[in-house]
């Protein structure tokens, strides 16, 4: 087997062969390692994709196509999307910003003193309160998943069971919904 062409090892996969992909993984892990170190500067989230990487493969093994480019091709540009992707997802949460906030500086974001916009922290967090309660449950959830637990919307439609265009839909149709909301208090306290 260890003579096997990595379009073989592939088709092997294919086949329902699960001991192909250790094959496959000895062939490419450090190449794949390597890339992911390379874009996300963290070892521990470039093993996590590589493993992703490989699973994934493991997975879609049926979608190669030997006409559009080489086995090595073909799983290096997985380990390229999903890396950018993994990079794309920390940088939103600041991951990149390991900056240690304090239980000093915790506390003083709740004091009354700190605002924004004109409101303090727990003001802020009555209005958003507020808001999600305006959003039917599903897109309330879906908001309180991606915000408050960094969940992707593919993650949240594997939890959920739901197909990822409605989870998309009760994303956006929520973010809508909360803005709304929030035009609507910003309008009514220019007013008062």
């Amino acid at each position: 087997m260890l003579k096997l062409s990595d379009e073989d090892v592939i088709e092997r996969l294919c086949q329902g062969h699960s001991d192909a992909l250790p094959l496959l993984f000895d062939r490419f892990y450090r190449l794949v390692l390597k890339i992911a170190v390379r874009i996300l500067r963290d070892p521990g989230e470039a093993e996590d994709v590589m493993q992703d990487v490989f699973f994934e493969i493991f997975n879609k093994a049926a979608q190669f196509d030997p006409a559009k480019g080489s086995a090595k091709t073909w799983l290096l540009q997985y380990a390229y999307h999903r890396s950018l992707s993994r990079r794309q997802y920390l940088a939103l949460r600041s991951f990149y910003d390991r900056r240690q906030i304090s239980e000093r500086e915790v506390s003083e974001c709740n004091s009354v003193d700190v605002s924004w916009r004109g409101l303090t922290f727990p003001e802020w967090r009555r209005v958003i309160e507020q808001g999600l309660a305006t959003l039917n449950e599903k897109q309330r959830k879906t908001l309180e998943l991606v915000c408050f637990e960094g969940l992707l919307l593919s993650e949240i439609a594997e939890r959920t069971r739901e197909s990822l265009p409605n989870v998309r839909h009760h994303y956006y149709r929520g973010l809508e919904g909360l803005r709304k909301f929030l035009k609507i208090n910003e309008a009514n306290d220019v007013e008062s």
